[in-house]
């Protein structure tokens, strides 16, 4: 069922080591049909120009080539095929790295099985609704919504969880003010949301984004200008 409904999606994945690669090709067997395999960046290259595949899973440690610079030359002249790194390094330059490339995901080694799930489905939907994970908010202002980072003038900024969800849930109904209702069913979860907490979390959460992006409507809610 899986496999029919994705038929149609190419896979290139690329990872130096054997063993490695072997298991993530096992898996990816579970969804897709049409899966390439590289050792290298620079194989990597040849199978991209000639399978051009929807969705590319690369490690950024390899011989001969590393990931950034193998994504850098897909991104030259490609903005829309997804791209999954996996790496063994949670370093601040590579995850900028990540965003300055577009529609890629980060993850970071070991990968759990959800998280690898999580992300390859948010590729399908991207490709699906052409849409990106990484959302522009202003000049030099971005948040990752698959990774939950807010990057502001190369830096990335430190969000509390409940900043994190409250950011989240505007930027995806970017269109309209979602309701206080909606705030404390997303951001709060079971617990209850005061008056007052609502205010302190919007007041610590525009100190640390662009001014003026969020936007209050009286007994309505909050909309995100963006």
């Amino acid at each position: 069922m899986i496999k029919n409904k994705y038929k149609n999606i190419k896979i290139l994945y690329v990872e130096d080591d054997e063993i490695a690669r072997e298991n993530g090709i096992e898996y990816l067997e579970n969804f897709f049909e049409l899966i390439y395999e590289a050792n290298d960046a620079i194989k990597a290259l040849q199978l991209y120009e000639k399978y051009k595949p929807d969705i590319i899973i690369t490690d950024i440690q390899m011989p001969k080539l590393n990931g950034l610079e193998f994504i850098k030359r897909i991104r030259q002249k490609d903005k829309k095929t997804q791209i999954i790194i996996i790496t063994a390094f949670c370093d601040k330059d590579y995850l900028l790295k990540a965003i300055e490339l577009g529609l890629v995901k980060y993850l970071i080694k070991p990968v759990k099985e959800k998280e690898f799930e999580e992300a390859l489905f948010l590729c399908v939907n991207s490709l699906q609704e052409d849409i990106s994970n990484i959302v522009k908010l202003e000049n030099n202002s971005y948040f990752d919504i698959f990774n939950k980072n807010l990057v502001i003038n190369d830096e990335i900024i430190k969000l509390r969880t409940k900043e994190i969800l409250f950011l989240e849930l505007l930027i995806k109904n970017k269109n309209r003010y979602v309701s206080y209702e909606e705030i404390e069913n997303y951001v709060w979860d079971e617990s209850v949301m005061t008056k007052d907490a609502l205010k302190t979390l919007v007041k610590n959460i525009k100190t640390k984004l662009p001014k003026d992006l969020i936007l209050n409507l009286t007994n309505s809610g909050y909309k995100i200008d963006v």
